[in-house]
């Protein structure tokens, strides 16, 4: 059998943790479990990430980069305020129709990773990086279309990523596996609520 070296292993045993956690909980997530998920041995989880903070880690860092990169991708074309905040709850509509079980994945990992002095400090710099896209976004967007906003970037930002987070959040409670038309309602509604918070003031507000 060819020898597989960490480099290698590693996003392979990423996938593997994401495959086993998605299905059955971050809790079931045991480095054994995840190396019988990949048909390894134990050991070379150990060997690959060290300790199951590490790998936890990876996966994390993972998620983020592909929630960062599919925000990027949404907004590149957007010509307005409304375009960009369209776009963002477009993707976000899509991640959760397409992905279900990875949203309920997420949520669990940002609750455990906030009680992990190892960990916070991934979500964090997730919510830092989310948030400083969206902030560079509508500076980007105030810029170009010569329209001031009512209130700082930073503040919409938090206002609009709020909104996406409690949509997502109810998602989940009221035990709906994919969107629906709620969903889809509750997004159009937080898009126009965030225009109009932020041209409240200016002449012609929408």
């Amino acid at each position: 059998m060819a020898h597989v070296t960490a480099a290698e292993r590693r996003p392979q045993l990423i996938a593997a943790a994401i495959e086993l956690m998605a299905r059955e909980g971050v809790t079931a997530g045991s480095t054994r479990a995840i190396a019988a998920e990949l048909g390894v041995a134990q050991a070379t989880v150990h060997y690959t990430f060290g300790t199951k903070a590490d790998l936890y880690r990876a996966v994390l860092e993972f998620l983020t980069e592909e929630l960062l990169t599919g925000v990027q991708l949404s907004v590149a074309r957007a010509t307005s305020l409304e375009e960009a905040l369209r776009a963002t709850a477009d993707a976000f509509w899509a991640d959760l129709a397409e992905r279900p079980e990875l949203h309920l994945l997420w949520f669990e990992l940002i609750t455990f990773s906030l009680r992990s002095p190892d960990l916070r400090e991934v979500v964090e710099r997730y919510h830092s990086g989310i948030t400083d896209l969206a902030v560079t976004v509508l500076t980007e967007t105030e810029r170009r279309t010569a329209r001031p906003f009512s209130l700082p970037p930073a503040e919409l930002a938090d206002f609009f990523l709020s909104g996406l987070d409690g949509i997502g959040m109810h998602l989940l409670i009221t035990g709906g596996d994919l969107p629906d038309e709620s969903t889809r309602r509750a997004l159009d509604r937080l898009v126009t609520a965030a225009v109009g918070l932020a041209y409240a003031d200016s002449p012609g507000a929408e």
